[in-house]
């Protein structure tokens, strides 16, 4: 072993920059070449350091996809309710979710197609991160829908099931939008239309 394999290694031990440079060269390589076809050798290339280094922190390539994507779902939903304001009318909240998550989904579009095309081939092993994710989302959405501004216009929240099937038709929506190569802003006004709906007055039966 070479002098700076032994050095690498030893400062793996002791911090978390080796970790995420193999989590963004795997974000880059899924840019490059989408999941499927990335290998370790890619990501290490990407992150420039080793083989070695990359299994000192993920035993598989496997592991370390999950990790990305559930840090990539943690920040989309920190980025949502960070752009909503609480105290505005509620189709106004609405549009501010729906356009944070555009912005958020325009910087990394391969990695939310990977999530939602490529995560789920893994069958078994992926369901937790799946779960956990929708779960984030649809939690959040709860949440949004409980604040002031939707308690001021007389709005109930709205269930998780329902936030659910919010959840799941953005996201193949997105993912239609990415595979046929349009604009990720084609998305709001359907996306904002149909939100409302869901989460806005119900008609009287």
């Amino acid at each position: 072993m070479t002098t700076t394999a032994v050095d690498e290694t030893a400062a793996v031990g002791r911090n978390d920059d080796f970790r995420q440079r193999l989590l963004d060269g795997l974000a880059a390589s899924i840019d490059e070449r989408g999941y499927r076809d990335t290998t370790v050798a890619d990501i290490v290339r990407y992150a420039r350091t080793s083989k070695r280094t990359f299994y000192s922190q993920f035993a598989t390539k496997e592991d370390c996809f999950a990790e990305l994507l559930t840090a990539n779902n943690d920040e989309l939903v920190a980025t949502i309710r960070d752009a909503v304001d609480p105290g505005l009318p509620w189709p106004e909240q609405v549009r501010q979710a729906v356009v944070a998550y555009v912005h958020s989904i325009e910087e990394r579009p391969a990695i939310t197609l990977s999530w939602i095309r490529e995560l789920p081939a893994l069958g078994e092993y992926a369901r937790p991160t799946l779960r956990r994710g929708f779960a984030r989302l649809a939690t959040m959405i709860v949440d949004l829908s409980s604040n002031a501004g939707f308690q001021t216009a007389g709005l109930a929240p709205i269930s998780h099931a329902a936030a659910v099937i919010l959840v799941g038709g953005l996201r193949e929506l997105t993912a239609q939008t990415v595979e046929d190569g349009q604009p990720i802003s084609d998305i709001i006004e359907p996306a904002l239309a149909v939100s409302v709906a869901i989460l806005g007055p119900k008609p009287p039966v």
